[in-house]
């Protein structure tokens, strides 16, 4: 039986894709995989049967990602689950960020006690809270991956005219984007056109901070910025500079800190961005369906610190090496295969350019005595698994 460990409370709708008759899910000490959301994991001792983490949700900042692909462990993530949660709220957020709906609440709330003067209060105070409409106004979109892709063609289909930005963005995730999205080939020229800018990119070295002072200060006068990805991306410090300046009309941020929590300007959301049932659902699913890939056909997908790689499984065994990315490593290792007479069936190898590691499968119709120790003993390799 696989020990399925859980740090935080994970949808039943998921974990019921473990078959039970192999995997057991309990506090275990030993487990081979770990399923998380939240918990913080930086100081975690990892035991040595473990073979995975898979977070329910896409950020990783809760999981020492290096330090597991030192270890061989394979770290999962659920990217576009709760796409569609964020997406709504961000759709609310442009909403919010452009009348002052809330300061509106409260104020009625102010004067609840006022009887039958209510009404002419309303009448003549509502003028304070006015704000524009969103069609025919222009949003720059960052990253246009599972969120952003959703979140360009709802606003394209509300009226606003949408620049999106992103380096990397795939073939296959341009097929998903609505004709009228107008690709922005740099940040600059995002900056320069958008009323309304949201931010949808992964957090890490490279976009710590992308929206700080030199990039608010190429905006437009009175602009609405949205921060619904992750807090690093935007610099408190500049934000709070540039509302008291005017360059910056409202922020709305799902990430409420010190500073920006109370402050004048910025709507502070309590990180609820993926707070629905059907994203709790759908990041649970994928992340239990990613742990039985792997633990039982050898199988990456959604890994932060893997390359990805799948192979239909057509052997009798199967060899999973995890090893380090680097020259003359398939080539011994398909020495040390062949040197027991065993004849490859099937084949794959990955490696990504700013991973540290590399991942090879092989199938194989049997394990000889004494190849899992030859494979092990091959400088360069973290872990190798028998799958049978």
């Amino acid at each position: 039986m696989y020990k399925i460990k859980t740090l935080n409370n994970i949808a039943r709708i998921g974990l019921d894709n473990f078959d039970d008759s192999k995997y057991v899910v309990g506090d275990f000490d030993d487990a081979d995989a770990i399923l998380v959301r939240s918990a913080k994991m930086h100081d975690y001792k990892f035991n040595p049967e473990l073979l995975c983490i898979a977070r329910a949700g896409s950020g990783t900042n809760n999981i020492p990602c290096d330090d597991c692909a030192e270890k061989g462990i394979v770290v999962f993530n659920s990217p576009g689950a709760n796409a569609g949660g964020v997406k709504e709220l961000v759709l609310c957020a442009l909403l919010l960020a452009s009348r002052d709906v809330i300061g509106g609440i409260e104020w009625v709330k102010s004067i609840a006690d006022k009887g039958d003067e209510v009404a002419a209060l309303v009448e003549k105070g509502k003028s304070a809270f006015v704000g524009p409409e969103i069609r025919k106004k222009s949003l720059g979109v960052i990253g246009l991956g599972a969120v952003g892709a959703k979140i360009a063609n709802d606003a394209t289909a509300l009226g606003m005219t949408v620049y999106g930005y992103d380096p990397y963005l795939s073939v296959d995730a341009a097929w998903h984007l609505s004709a009228g999205v107008i690709h922005a080939k740099d940040l600059d020229t995002l900056y320069q056109k958008c009323d309304y800018i949201t931010i949808h990119v992964p957090y890490m070295t490279s976009t710590h901070h992308t929206i700080n002072a030199e990039a608010l200060a190429k905006m437009k006068d009175g602009v609405r910025i949205i921060n619904l990805a992750r807090a690093e991306l935007v610099d408190d410090d500049a934000m709070l500079e540039a509302i008291k300046s005017g360059k910056v009309a409202r922020y709305v941020t799902d990430f409420p800190n010190a500073k920006t929590a109370g402050a004048e300007g910025i709507i502070a959301i309590p990180h609820l961005g993926a707070s629905t049932p059907e994203s709790e659902d759908n990041c649970a699913i994928m992340a239990v369906k990613e742990v039985v890939d792997y633990i039982e056909r050898g199988n990456i997908s959604n890994s932060v610190n893997m390359p990805a790689a799948t192979m239909p499984y057509n052997g009798d065994c199967r060899i999973c090496i995890i090893h380090k990315n680097i020259p003359e490593m398939i080539s011994r290792i398909t020495s040390a295969v062949s040197s027991y007479g065993l004849n490859i069936e099937n084949m794959v190898n990955a490696g990504k350019k700013n991973f540290a590691n590399a991942y090879t499968m092989i199938d194989v119709p049997n394990i000889a005595d004494g190849l899992e120790d030859a494979l092990k003993a091959i400088d360069g390799v973290v872990r190798v698994r028998i799958i049978k």
